[in-house]
């Protein structure tokens, strides 16, 4: 007699169909709800530069390279065209204070300063003769005014006399009215005479201070004209160090034409170039330093230049200290310009990730340098070797500080 078989319900096989569908479930719940969906990139450690961030004193400077120009510089530019007559002094040579550097000839020039020489002393003439003039007639007044009070002086007495023998019976009507009306007559005369004299006293004093004042300017032109033929000679404004281009004898030379220069020796400056963006943070009295021979030599601001030139301005800065030796004109000079105090802060090494991230997140490295993960902060003031920190970071930590250029849009790097 045959036996029922029963059959297992729980076969190996649907045991590993049953595991394997909770194993995924399983995977699918992690995935949802814990894995790490980050994207990932994988980096060489031999590629990438990590640094540490640390505290330290924060120098807010900028570097600038400068240009070593004389502190005093006259310029030789000519106030009058020629041709050079004669050149006294080379290019280099050592001048004292009105030493003749060369001379200029210029024929229609000298005719016509001799030209207007003659005309001026001619005005000025007439208009000593016109004041002689003034001064005669003035004179003339006088002595009128003199021979009149004489006759007064003599017919008076008479008159009063010929008056009381009159009144007596004296002397005839005809005697005494002849010498009254001289009298009479000298009065009025006197009256006139005084009244025009004061008259032209007045108008001849006005005219004196017009003529005198006239006369003043003339001469001062005869003065101004005189010195144009000096300014053929050019001379040395101060003791210093001549400059010129090449200059020989008959060269025309334009009025206005510059001829050299005078540099005052023993004294510099350094003028230097400043991008416009630091405008806002220079002024007058910033200091900075400068190494010569490995010794740092102090500056200070000391002028700004108010016009900007392809988006650079420029000041000039003198030392303060010691002048280094043998500093030459034109000589280049590196530049730390300090634009605040000095202070400790925390501080990030500058790098190639800045143009990437814009200062806004780094890749900050794990412990054991296996992997490094985005992390947004905030930088501050920066300067050619650190940024300041302000936010994001702690001293201690290490960051990628190479280019972010072939990281993409990750967000973990495993460094292998």
């Amino acid at each position: 007699m045959d036996r029922q078989i029963k059959k297992k319900k729980w076969t190996l096989q649907r045991i590993a169909l049953v595991a394997g569908g909770i194993l995924i479930v399983a995977l699918i719940i992690y995935q949802l709800g814990w894995a790490d969906r980050r994207q990932k990139l994988n980096v060489e450690r031999e590629k990438i530069t990590i640094q540490e961030v640390r505290r330290g004193v924060f120098q807010d400077y900028i570097p600038q390279t400068g240009t070593v120009e004389p502190a005093v510089t006259f310029y030789l530019d000519a106030i009058e065209g020629g041709t050079i007559k004669k050149v006294h002094a080379e290019s280099g040579a050592m001048l004292a204070k009105g030493d003749i550097i060369l001379e200029l000839t210029n024929l229609n020039r000298e005719l016509s300063v001799l030209s207007q020489e003659a005309s001026l002393n001619e005005s000025i003439n007439r208009v000593r003769q016109t004041r002689l003039s003034l001064e005669q007639n003035d004179l003339q007044q006088q002595q009128t005014l003199a021979q009149i009070e004489n006759e007064l002086a003599k017919l008076e007495p008479q008159y009063e006399r010929q008056k009381m023998l009159y009144e007596k019976k004296l002397i005839s009507k005809q005697e005494f009215e002849r010498t009254e009306a001289d009298f009479l007559y000298n009065l009025k005369r006197k009256e006139i005479t005084y009244s025009s004299y004061k008259n032209d006293s007045i108008s001849r004093m006005r005219q004196l201070v017009q003529l005198n004042e006239s006369e003043r300017r003339m001469s001062a032109s005869l003065d101004g004209v005189g010195q144009i033929l000096d300014n053929l000679v050019i001379r040395s404004p101060i003791d210093g160090q001549l400059s010129t281009p090449q200059l020989f004898e008959g060269m025309a030379v334009n009025p206005g034409q510059r001829l050299g220069q005078i540099d005052k020796v023993g004294a510099y400056k350094v003028r230097t170039p400043i991008d416009e963006l630091y405008l806002p943070r220079i002024s007058k009295g910033l200091k900075a330093t400068a190494p010569f021979n490995r010794t740092d030599y102090e500056l200070v601001i000391t002028y700004l230049y108010p016009t900007i030139t392809n988006g650079r301005f420029e000041v000039d800065m003198e030392f303060t200290g010691e002048i280094p030796e043998r500093i030459r004109r034109g000589q280049s000079v590196r530049l730390r310009i300090e634009l605040g105090q000095s202070s400790e802060e925390l501080l990030l090494p500058v790098g190639g990730f800045y143009k990437d991230s814009g200062g806004n997140w780094v890749f900050v490295v794990n412990e054991d340098e296996t992997q490094a993960e985005r992390r947004n902060i905030r930088l501050g003031r920066k300067n050619t070797e650190f940024f300041e920190v302000l936010e994001g970071l702690e001293p201690g930590d290490k960051v990628i500080t190479s280019s972010y250029d072939n990281f993409g849009d990750s967000e973990v790097l495993i460094l292998k």
